[in-house]
């Protein structure tokens, strides 16, 4: 029979086994980002700003004011008129009900009295600067705020929150996105992370290596609306997935095998 002593160690040498087969090594240098020669200084010239410009399907806010508050309200639907750190919010991980002018197939948004207003292939300020020309047969002074509601982008795979998020200033790149999901967890590849564009109808699949410089010299490093990066999991977490599988049958027969033995003392 086992000695007390023996039984009482046992919990304690099967968590040790389980531990050391289940946590997998993985190598220092996949983890770093941006590796280089190093230096005391260095720099790299970035890509130019991407300028999203207003595409058929966009909905956009639009906000109008001017010297005659009561006439501006003709203009503003009700989602106009809530403030901006409330309608919009720097991520969004649901699909809520948009309000706004949504942008027909020809290009153009439909306002009260002006009409239709060409704003595709526009940047939202040449819109803004459009529709306030137009605004000035009615309003004295006016001024014209726009926000696209379809800049969107998604982070997906192994980050630590996967998520849809929404950017209201129109701008953000790969490397503030991730943050905004938490950054790559230790399991995720950081060498070969998938970035989905929609270029001219057509899917683009582009793959990044993050651990490299060279991504701020990239024309993926600004994303663009409805981008999808794809965190690709790593030969640790598959192992890990694999291990626990093949484990369980096992740590749940020691278990029981350990509440036979303790019963009979």
């Amino acid at each position: 029979m086992l000695s007390l002593t023996y039984v009482k160690k046992l919990p304690i040498l099967i968590g040790l086994v389980l531990i050391s087969l289940v946590s997998g090594c993985v190598s220092s240098k996949k983890l770093v980002y941006f590796q280089g020669q190093p230096t005391t200084a260095d720099s790299i010239k970035l890509m130019d700003r991407f300028i999203p410009t207003i595409q058929s399907g966009d909905i956009l806010t639009v906000r109008v004011s001017s010297l005659s508050p009561e006439a501006t309200s003709f203009f503003n639907p009700p989602s106009a008129t809530m403030p901006v750190d409330r309608m919009m919010t720097p991520t969004m991980t649901s699909l809520p009900e948009m309000t706004g002018y949504l942008v027909g197939q020809d290009g153009t948004l439909e306002l009260p009295l002006i009409g239709k207003v060409k704003v595709g292939g526009l940047s939202t300020a040449q819109a803004s600067d459009r529709i306030r020309e137009e605004l000035k047969t009615y309003l004295k002074e006016p001024t014209v705020n726009i926000r696209n509601q379809n800049f969107r982008v998604s982070v997906m795979g192994e980050v630590a929150r996967p998520s849809l998020f929404t950017i209201p200033n129109e701008k953000i790149t790969m490397l503030e996105a991730l943050s905004l999901a938490g950054d790559i967890t230790i399991y995720g590849r950081r060498d070969n992370v998938l970035l989905i564009r929609e270029v001219n109808g057509q899917r683009t699949f582009t793959r990044i290596d993050m651990t490299s410089r060279e991504l701020f010299r990239s024309p993926y490093y600004y994303l663009h609306p409805n981008d999808v990066i794809y965190v690709e999991p790593g030969r640790a977490r598959v192992a890990t997935a694999d291990r626990t599988y093949q484990l369980l049958p096992i740590a749940l027969s020691a278990l029981s095998f350990l509440a036979i033995i303790f019963s009979r003392y």
